[in-house]
């Protein structure tokens, strides 16, 4: 199968996951209990003050028409508007996606070459002290989750120890004024994906390192940096790719949590709000910008891998 034509299946297969992901998201949300007229009610909740509100936010049309109302406003790239602060979803995404671009954006660019060094090290070792170590290592960090994680380095690193901000309250969502209250969100980020890369790398560059191709290099008296960086290294990277592609889908989820427990008003906190305030669109909004970015980032992937390994058969 040639690039374009692979490439055109997957943009088709994703058009059907964010089609239907967007279904899914309408769907439950409107299964969630109570909704925003209750919510807005508040200490007042009168059946007759309930049914205006729901009336003015229009709660009231039949569940098939605000469907197809949504939908054609999503193919008009239209998020539609927060029935509790009355500002557009579009809005509220860029408000809060700053904390949000930062965690995962830092995130990615301080997990590639962790996850390679590591990777690396334990498989120049194959077998040894380091080697054991540091898979033993892996392999516990791996199953904590990243909540536990959170909640222990928050306890340790920022309550007992005081070395670093326990949350990023009065920050303002201004993270980078106070550069210490990104090191606690940071390791728990990184935590499992360095673990799973780590693992797959070493995994790979010792399948490329047992290869005719890499034992005609040695034979041929190469140095070791550039037999494992030139000929071992990119012959394990169409597997670290797709895993690369995962680990950010896994980010969109762990970046909710991260915030959660450090106070970080980023795009997390706000769909956690939106959920409490039953405020349906922002939630709605908020899901279906995260369907989309999934979709993106796989089909990336997974037309990288398709280049980096042609004859190999590419999960579909």
């Amino acid at each position: 199968m040639s690039l374009p034509r692979y490439a055109g299946h997957r943009l088709l297969l994703g058009l059907a996951q964010v089609v239907g992901v967007a279904t899914v998201v309408f769907v439950l949300t409107e299964a969630l209990p109570g909704d925003a007229a209750v919510v807005i009610a508040g200490d007042q909740p009168d059946p007759d003050r309930i049914a205006a509100i729901r009336s003015r936010l229009e709660l009231d049309r039949p569940v098939g028409d605000r469907y197809l109302d949504w939908v054609a406003d999503l193919l008009r790239g239209d998020l539609g508007v927060s029935l509790v602060s009355g500002r557009p979803v579009a809005d509220v995404v860029v408000g809060n996606a700053g904390p949000t671009v930062l965690l995962a954006g830092a995130t990615l660019l301080l997990l590639v070459p962790l996850a390679l060094g590591v990777g690396m090290l334990a498989a120049r070792r194959e077998g040894g002290r380091l080697d054991r170590g540091l898979s033993a290592v892996v392999v516990g960090l791996y199953a904590v989750p990243e909540f536990a994680l959170a909640i222990l380095l928050v306890a340790l690193f920022g309550a007992h120890l005081g070395w670093f901000p326990p949350t990023a309250v009065g920050t303002g969502g201004n993270l980078l004024a106070q550069p210490a209250v990104l090191v606690l969100p940071l390791v728990v980020l990184l935590a499992r994906p360095v673990c799973s890369l780590s693992r797959l790398i070493r995994a790979g560059l010792i399948e490329a390192a047992g290869s005719a191709y890499v034992a005609h290099a040695r034979r041929l008296g190469l140095p070791g940096p550039r037999l494992w960086l030139g000929h071992a290294l990119p012959n394990a990277l169409a597997p670290v790719v797709q895993q690369l592609a995962r680990t950010t889908d896994w980010l969109l989820g762990g970046v909710i949590v991260v915030e959660a427990v450090f106070v970080v008003p980023g795009l997390g906190t706000a769909l956690v709000d939106a959920v409490t305030a039953r405020d349906v669109p922002t939630i709605q909004g908020l899901c279906v910008l995260i369907a989309v970015v999934t979709v993106v980032v796989n089909l990336a992937a997974d037309l990288v891998a398709f280049r980096l390994a042609p004859r190999t058969q590419v999960a579909r």
